[in-house]
């Protein structure tokens, strides 16, 4: 009898063995791909089981909040503005978050420590309330001059003292409540239909998409040029009608095929007039290693920046020969600058050459108004000394004086500093602008793409300026 009991008892061991070592597999090794699973319902009936925090804005304008509804799911997502914020909220779906939805889904589902803590000694089992920087009147003149183009492109509005963003729209852009659907045909339906899109309304092109900045990196070159030492606003820049690139047979021409002044312009009127070939001729002067190092100071080559969407870093080239060093250093070649970017230019400048870093949330409160955490203003790079700053700041407001490239943007009885940019890429130019104002007491930093728009002065200024008259 003892045998047959010590072999039954000996595979029990073996088979209890087994489980609790399965059991353990599954949840260390296997939880997250469970949990990823599409098909697991667990998960889903978790994640609406409990109220979302909501998104906000400062002056109380509900971005995102949760309804409860009837039926499987407890609590559904609302975007009561629509296709206005899209860019910044993102949405929750079924099958997965994006946007601010994404980065701060911790916090807005309350599974973040911070806010775990203070739910359960307040007996209450809802995520905190996340206000964002945006500014509604900026976010809508930001839209609306968007969509007036009808052609594709981004804003982002900064404050240059602190680093909050003030606006940032993409263009052409969804409706967040088709994704917030319990219905997963019709979910699926949307998805697909959107993603299949060629204008890629889904794509954040403020801060994932890259473009030629054009001769708003003018400024940049400017700011390597008056850092050095060795130019100041009046020192002259040779700038023939027709550049010939070192080692090639291409000709560089200044927009329109203008001659740039006498040939030999003060560097203030060669910026004023957006010169190619006397911007090109002072590049070849820096030498790329210059460029690039500016280039950095400005906040390219970043690959770890968020606000706290993940942003794609804006690149200067690597080992370029002397032509297409020429050709960078007024924004072209390889040169790749986004939407947030061509923002930061001009926020550099404004805040006396100290560069603040860039952020979208504000504060996380608890819905009884507990506070969690405050964003404060953090400096990010030291872009230029401020007396090569408050040059740069005069050479930018002649921009929208008369003989200027951007009166567009010109404000009665406010100094407007500001670039512009046409941005040659494959077919029609890019219109880039870059601006802040007012000159002397910024408030407001603007970057505006409009893609195949044409000159930036005349399509992407326009854009600028209203957001900027929104803010004042």
């Amino acid at each position: 009898m003892n045998i047959p009991l010590r072999r039954v008892a000996a595979v029990s061991g073996v088979m209890l063995f087994a489980l609790l070592a399965n059991a353990s597999y599954v949840q260390v090794f296997r939880s997250g791909a469970l949990n990823a699973d599409r098909r697991n319902q667990r998960v889903m009936l978790a994640k609406f089981d409990t109220s979302r925090g909501d998104l906000r804005l400062r002056d109380g304008t509900v971005l995102a909040t949760s309804r409860e509804v009837r039926g499987r799911y407890r609590y559904q997502r609302v975007y009561p503005q629509g296709p206005l914020y899209a860019a910044v909220t993102g949405f929750v779906s079924l099958y997965r978050n994006t946007g601010v939805e994404q980065a701060e889904d911790a916090t807005l589902s309350g599974s973040d420590p911070r806010v775990m803590v203070r739910t359960l000694l307040k007996d209450t089992a809802r995520g905190a309330t996340v206000t964002l920087t945006l500014d509604s009147r900026a976010q809508r003149a930001a839209y609306e001059g968007l969509s007036a183009t009808g052609r594709s492109g981004a804003v982002v509005a900064v404050d240059p003292a602190t680093g909050a963003i003030l606006a940032m729209v993409s263009y052409p852009a969804y409706d967040p409540n088709d994704f917030a659907t319990f219905d997963q045909a019709r979910l699926r339906r949307v998805d697909k239909e959107l993603q299949a899109d060629p204008a890629r309304p889904l794509l954040n092109r403020a801060t994932s998409q890259h473009y030629p900045p054009g001769s708003t990196f003018k400024v940049i070159t400017a700011a390597a040029a008056l850092g050095s030492g060795k130019y100041s606003p009046v020192t002259e820049i040779t700038a023939p009608p027709q550049l010939r690139l070192p080692g090639t047979t291409v000709l560089l021409r200044n927009p329109g095929g203008q001659d740039c002044g006498n040939g030999s312009p003060p560097l203030a009127e060669a910026f004023q007039m957006s010169c190619n070939t006397a911007f090109a001729t002072l590049g070849l002067l820096l030498g790329q290693d210059a460029l690039r190092r500016q280039a950095a100071a400005f906040g390219f080559d970043d690959d770890e920046l968020t606000v706290p969407l993940p942003v794609a870093a804006s690149r200067y080239p690597q080992r370029m020969d002397r032509a297409q060093t020429a050709m960078s250093a007024i924004g072209q070649f390889d040169d790749r600058a986004t939407p947030l970017e061509i923002a930061l230019i001009s926020a550099a400048v404004a805040n006396d050459g100290v560069l603040m870093r860039p952020y979208l949330v504000d504060e996380i409160r608890l819905t009884d108004g507990t506070m969690v955490s405050l964003t404060g203003p953090e400096e990010y790079r030291e872009s230029m000394p401020g007396r090569v700053a408050r040059q740069i700041t005069e050479m930018m407001v002649a921009v929208t004086r008369p003989g200027g490239t951007g009166t567009a943007a010109a404000i009665p009885g406010i100094d407007v500093a500001a670039k512009t940019g046409t941005a040659e890429n494959d077919g029609p130019d890019h219109a880039v602008f870059t601006a802040f104002a007012p000159a002397t007491r910024p408030r407001v930093a603007v970057g505006v793409v409009v893609e195949h728009g044409g000159p930036g002065g005349e399509v992407a200024a326009p854009i600028a300026k209203a957001v900027i008259e929104a803010l004042l």
